[in-house]
């Protein structure tokens, strides 16, 4: 592992990530102690302000998005702050801010948290200001493109500087403690790993709901939709954390070797195995919501919900279907992972008038983290006609479970592993361009067969054609 970096630089240091995420969370670490004493932070964007400004601009953002039990060492978090204004797509500017990052002994980690369309012309003020040389890493924030095409240019652009173990590609939902519990209850527990494969289980179902609208996204995604917004990155991710074979050890390259295997072994969709829609007029949460078109101001095509059948072609995952579903105005948020098993081959209890179920594995993302593994247990007391049998759950609430744990902001995790240099998290080129090569094959499949969204009201679980594309199988969607 590399050295912890001694310079921060911060693009697009004045945006709504920096003001709800990035500066809090590294405020936090801060007064956790993970960050080195003489890391020094210099944020950059467009805005004309001096550094104390800056320092009083993330003063408001932390009062107002860092918890209070949270909010200790504050002044000595603002002191490590320093500003330059920049505009990105012009070359001046660049030679104040290398003066201001000054000397990085260790390293310097760079985070791009601006539009893709500013990547290239960063990246050529950054070489510039002779600001690539040496230790220097850079993370990239999501969408990397719209497509497959768009995406390898932005590959290629950051590629003239960067080689790639110096490239950290952020998919926040890595950071997330039950995202990262997965690789451990899989690999640190003998319990699971013998069973999981098509043998055992029946399906795989992984929901990403939320109740929000379009909020303060409009443009942003009105040009992507939910496909490219949910499904081709931290959709496609959980499905290969599940998917994956053990890695040969915990580190960026084995991790991310197996994960790009799953991903290049999604058998591209056909048109039964695809749901699309977009949410109308209703009522979440107890409180009417407008339909899209009415967010947006405008009629739109652009779907708010997806819901897909996917398989993994090889021998572990053999006739098992993936279920993904993820949409806008559902009626809850959250997001989790069902692991659904096949039922026993023999019951014993039958004659006995019991009858069994097949377990069930719930691993919850969000709002709650926890993991429940549903269990067949006799009911107590004496029944005349035999054995009565009842479902019940063996649940571990991770803030129970551990109680004296910090509830962490994902990108903590993200920020402390590209200053320090570790990879692991991150999102490797060729898982990239490996998701995008199956989502545009679906949008492809959309538009030569006509698909368009179906309507759905705000408040439920999408079109009713989601419903049946389960239903098909026998299968239930896990909305308990």
């Amino acid at each position: 592992m590399n050295a912890p970096a001694d310079r921060l630089l911060l693009f697009g240091a004045t945006g709504d990530l920096a003001q709800r995420m990035l500066l809090p969370s590294l405020c936090a670490l801060d007064a956790d102690g993970l960050l080195e004493p003489e890391l020094k932070i210099v944020g950059t964007a467009r805005s004309e302000l001096s550094t104390q400004e800056y320092r009083n601009f993330a003063r408001e953002a932390l009062e107002k998005y860092l918890p209070d039990h949270r909010r200790g060492g504050v002044a000595d978090f603002l002191n490590r702050l320093s500003y330059i204004p920049v505009d990105a797509t012009t070359l001046e500017g660049y030679d104040e801010l290398a003066k201001e990052v000054g000397v990085y002994e260790k390293g310097l980690a760079i985070f791009l948290s601006t539009a893709p369309s500013l990547f290239e012309p960063t990246i050529d003020g950054l070489v510039h200001a002779g600001l690539t040389q040496g230790n220097v890493r850079i993370g990239l924030e999501k969408p990397l493109g719209t497509d497959l095409a768009s995406s390898k240019e932005i590959n290629d652009a950051v590629a003239k500087a960067f080689s790639e173990d110096r490239i950290f590609r952020i998919d926040h939902y890595l950071g997330k403690e039950t995202v990262q519990n997965l690789l451990a209850l899989r690999f640190a527990n003998l319990l699971f790993e013998p069973v999981w494969n098509s043998t055992y289980i029946d399906h795989v179902q992984i929901t990403v709901a939320e109740t929000v609208g379009l909020e303060s996204r409009v443009a942003y995604y009105d040009d992507s939709g939910a496909l490219r917004d949910m499904v081709q990155n931290h959709m496609l991710q959980l499905l290969a954390l599940v998917a994956m074979e053990p890695p040969s050890s915990f580190d960026s390259t084995a991790v991310r070797d197996e994960k790009v295997k799953v991903l290049r072994a999604l058998r591209p969709i056909a048109r039964d195995q695809t749901v699309t829609g977009q949410y109308r007029a209703g009522a979440v949460n107890g409180e009417a919501v407008p339909g899209y078109d009415e967010e947006l101001g405008k009629d739109s095509d652009t779907e708010t919900f997806v819901a897909l059948k996917a398989h993994v072609d090889n021998w572990r995952w053999k006739g098992v279907p993936f279920y993904l579903r993820t949409g806008k105005r559902l009626p809850e948020r959250v997001t989790e992972i069902v692991v659904q098993f096949r039922c026993i081959p023999h019951s014993i209890f039958e004659g006995r008038g019991a009858s069994t179920q097949p377990n069930r594995l719930v691993i919850g993302i969000q709002p709650e983290e926890n993991v429940q593994l549903s269990m067949m247990a006799k009911v107590p007391g004496l029944d005349r006609e035999g054995i009565r049998l009842r479902q019940v759950p063996l649940d571990i609430a991770m803030p129970d479970a551990f109680s004296g744990a910090v509830r962490r902001i994902a990108y903590e995790r993200l920020l402390l592993d590209l200053i320090e240099g570790d990879q692991t998290l991150f999102v490797r080129r060729d898982e990239v361009e490996a998701q995008w090569e199956w989502i545009d094959a679906i949008r492809a499949l959309w538009e030569s067969e006509g698909i368009k969204p179906k309507t759905y009201g705000a408040g439920s679980w999408g079109p009713s054609a989601a419903i049946a594309l389960a239903e098909r199988d026998g299968v239930s969607w896990h909305d308990e």
